[in-house]
């Protein structure tokens, strides 16, 4: 049984994947100025409403940390089971979101066993329940492990298991664009920028291969040394960038999930320091 706390960690969850949907222009990914017109991805307003098919599950998993009290094996398996049993639930709501689902998850679920915890103790618990294997996960390999046995990708399991460092990258491009006076939306944007400016995005390997990889990592950086998105220079390299990879049908999904878990984990960040600050 979820407690109001548990919601709560949800919620905000949910709120930091529609905080990421809401952006745009998001090169090669769904935004709000996508109608469905692009057959190969589902639309917008499908996916913000699949979205919020994630909280019953993300509350279960903060439920089960905070029952077990450890980033343990059992802990581990119970989140591999309530995932499992989340991606269908998602996939009758539209589908989408696997690669958040699993970013989210772990990242709500070490902060359920650590409500004061900062954003670098989040990630680093995350971790530690990462390590573990799940020894109830169905053994045919996913598209996504297949493509990081064949190239030497880390993959979704790989970003994990290393403390999400690319969540790092984004929490701290966030704080440099936000101190350089960057709106909110551009904060965000150059953030996900720096996520995919160094990905080895599985979904990218599988559709573009490595040197499509390269030119999406490249592209990105484009931009970055343009200015970012708050400069002239910077916004038309987006916009160029978004319309290249649109064309080609190359979705950087990897880089989108974890930026949600960077917008998780500094909403969390948010929420102590004001609950620090009441005591």
């Amino acid at each position: 049984m979820s407690s109001p706390e548990d919601e709560a960690l949800a919620r905000a969850a949910v709120d930091a994947l529609t905080g990421q949907l809401a952006l745009a222009p998001k090169p090669g990914l769904p935004d709000p100025r996508d109608l469905g017109a692009r057959a190969t991805r589902k639309d917008h307003c499908s996916l913000r409403w699949s979205a919020k098919a994630l909280a019953p599950g993300l509350a279960a998993m903060a439920a089960a940390a905070r029952r077990t009290g450890e980033p343990s094996p059992q802990l581990r398996a119970e989140l591999g089971a309530i995932g499992r049993c989340t991606e269908h639930s998602v996939g009758l709501a539209g589908g989408g979101h696997r690669g958040a689902l699993w970013a989210l998850g772990l990242l709500v679920a070490a902060a359920a066993l650590d409500p004061a915890a900062r954003s670098e103790d989040v990630t680093a618990t995350a971790k530690k329940i990462a390590a573990h294997r799940d020894r109830r996960a169905p053994r045919r390999p996913s598209r996504g492990s297949s493509v990081s046995a064949k190239y030497g990708a880390a993959g979704a399991r790989g970003e994990a298991r290393a403390g999400f460092p690319h969540v790092r990258r984004a929490l701290a491009a966030l704080a440099a664009s936000r101190t350089a006076g960057s709106a909110e939306a551009e904060a965000r944007l150059d953030a996900l920028l720096t996520v995919m400016s160094t990905l080895q995005d599985t979904e990218l390997l599988y559709t573009a291969g490595p040197l499509g990889l390269r030119h999406v990592q490249a592209g990105a950086r484009g931009v970055l040394e343009a200015g970012g998105t708050a400069t002239d220079a910077g916004r038309e390299a987006l916009l160029v960038l978004d319309a290249d990879l649109h064309a080609r049908a190359w979705s950087p999904r990897g880089s989108a999930g974890l930026l949600a878990g960077a917008l998780f984990v500094d909403a969390l960040a948010v929420s102590v320091s004001s609950r620090a600050r009441a005591a």
